[in-house]
């Protein structure tokens, strides 16, 4: 039997978004019966009735599953995410259980930052960075430090006039 799963992020409402989708299953004339969803979501009838369908955040998640089943049919992408909620869970405990290899802790956290949205952007996708800078210092005076500037960026103004580098000698003019 695995160890019993802390979630503090689960344990916020008594609602997940798995719920809100299988109960706009139903609503919309798909999916299980109302009574077997709560029961499969460990959820009293009185619970939701007096907390959950009260909930202004659970109503909203519902209503977006609705329109999104109208508009769009039951697609397998939606499909696809309302199990990758589910697996979310089984993700956690996975990398919380002390008897999980390190590699496969490691390959949960790239994928679930990789899901969340939260990797590095690519330098292709147009958020670009500010490239490289170096300082050569030929002397000891701030008058002999020659900063240049590296990118492989364009520049950010393409109407900006080219950058003037001037070189001082220790001791001499420009």
């Amino acid at each position: 039997m695995p160890p019993p799963m802390i979630n503090p992020a689960a344990s916020v409402s008594k609602w997940t978004d798995r719920l809100a989708f299988d109960i706009a299953l139903a609503l919309e004339g798909s999916g299980e019966k109302t009574s077997d969803i709560l029961k499969h979501h460990e959820v009293t009838q009185k619970d939701f009735i007096h907390s959950i369908s009260k909930d202004p955040v659970f109503l909203k998640k519902l209503g977006e599953f609705r329109d999104d089943i109208r508009a769009n049919g039951l697609t397998f992408r939606m499909k696809a995410r309302a199990q990758a909620e589910d697996l979310l869970t089984t993700s956690w405990a996975l990398i919380h259980d002390i008897n999980t290899s390190p590699a496969v802790k490691a390959d949960l956290i790239k994928s679930t930052v990789k899901w969340a949205g939260l990797e590095p952007k690519d330098k292709d996708s147009g958020q670009g960075g500010g490239g490289v800078t170096i300082t050569i210092n030929l002397g000891d005076s701030e008058q002999n430090k020659l900063p240049i500037t590296l990118s492989d960026e364009p520049e950010q103004d393409p109407e900006s006039e080219p950058l003037e580098i001037e070189y001082h000698e220790a001791g001499g003019a420009a």
